[in-house]
């Protein structure tokens, strides 16, 4: 049976990144990618995870 994926956007603060990563993680969602967010001090973080069947 072939996985699917369900994919989140979400703003990253540089200055919580470990405790916001942390906190995504512990919900099932693998970061796939951070990109630079639409200010200096912002990320932007994509994640995904497995979709309940």
């Amino acid at each position: 049976m072939q996985t699917k994926w369900e994919y989140m956007t979400a703003p990253l603060l540089i200055h919580a990144t470990k405790q916001i990563l942390d906190n995504f993680g512990a919900d099932g969602w693998e970061l796939v990618q951070v990109v630079p967010g639409p200010n200096p001090e912002s990320l932007v973080a994509y994640f995904k995870r497995p979709k309940a069947q």
